[in-house]
C-alpha cells in the first residue's frame, strides 16, 4: 500500500505542475481572446507570450526582485503549494534558468565488460558533502517521457560529449530518433 501511495505522489509531482501550467496558459489565451469584440485567431497566444516576456524582464529588475522574493517566501510556507511551486521552479531552472543543470551531456560506461554505455547529463559534480568523494550525479532522461533516473558514478567512468545539450536531450527523449548535428564523440575535457 505504501508503494502505491508513493507512486501516486510521484505521479502527482510530475503531472500537477505541467497540468497547472497548461491550464493557466490556456485560461490566459482564452481570456485575452475574449477581450476583443471580433475573433482574431492566435492573438491570445501572442499577447500571452508578450506578458511572459514582460514578467521575465520585470523579474530581472532590482525593485521587482524584492516583490518576487516576498511572494516566493509566502508560497514556500504553504505545504502542498510549496511542493508544486518548488518542483516547477526547479525543473524550469534546470532547463532555462541561471542555474542550468542539463548543460553537461556525458557518455557513461555502465557495463565495461560488455561495452555498455549510456548518454546522460551531469547534474552535480561534487558530492563530498554526502561522503561520496570522486562521484558525480548523472541524470538519464527516459525516452518519450519527462521522467528519468539519476545515478551516481565514479567520475572516471563519465566522459563529456562534444554536442549541444539541447540536441542531446532531444536525442534521448525521442528514443534516439532525432539526429545530433555534431557527432557524439567523447571530448578531451574533464567533467
Amino acid at each position: 500500500m505504501r508503494a502505491l501511495i508513493n507512486y501516486f505522489l510521484r505521479g502527482l509531482v510530475v503531472v500537477a505542475p505541467l497540468a497547472f501550467t497548461a491550464y493557466v496558459c490556456w485560461r490566459l489565451f482564452v481570456a485575452i481572446d475574449s477581450w476583443l469584440p471580433f475573433a482574431v485567431p492566435g492573438v491570445g497566444f501572442v499577447v500571452a507570450i508578450g506578458l511572459f516576456t514582460l514578467v521575465g524582464f520585470l523579474a530581472s529588475t532590482f525593485l521587482a526582485r524584492g516583490l518576487f522574493a516576498i511572494v516566493e517566501s509566502v508560497l514556500t510556507r504553504l505545504p502542498f503549494v510549496r511542493l508544486l511551486y518548488t518542483s516547477t521552479k526547479d525543473l524550469l531552472n534546470a532547463f532555462v534558468g541561471e542555474q542550468r543543470r542539463f548543460d553537461k551531456p556525458v557518455l557513461v560506461t555502465i557495463l565495461p565488460e560488455a561495452g555498455g554505455r549510456a548518454i546522460g547529463f551531469v547534474t552535480q559534480d561534487a558530492l563530498e558533502h554526502l561522503g561520496l568523494e570522486g562521484q558525480v550525479a548523472v541524470y538519464f532522461p527516459l525516452s518519450y517521457s519527462v521522467a528519468g533516473h539519476m545515478v551516481l558514478f565514479p567520475a572516471t567512468r563519465v566522459e563529456p560529449l562534444r554536442a549541444d545539450s539541447a540536441e542531446v536531450m532531444a536525442f534521448i527523449v525521442s528514443g534516439g530518433v532525432t539526429r545530433i548535428a555534431a557527432p557524439a564523440a567523447p571530448g578531451p575535457t574533464s567533467v
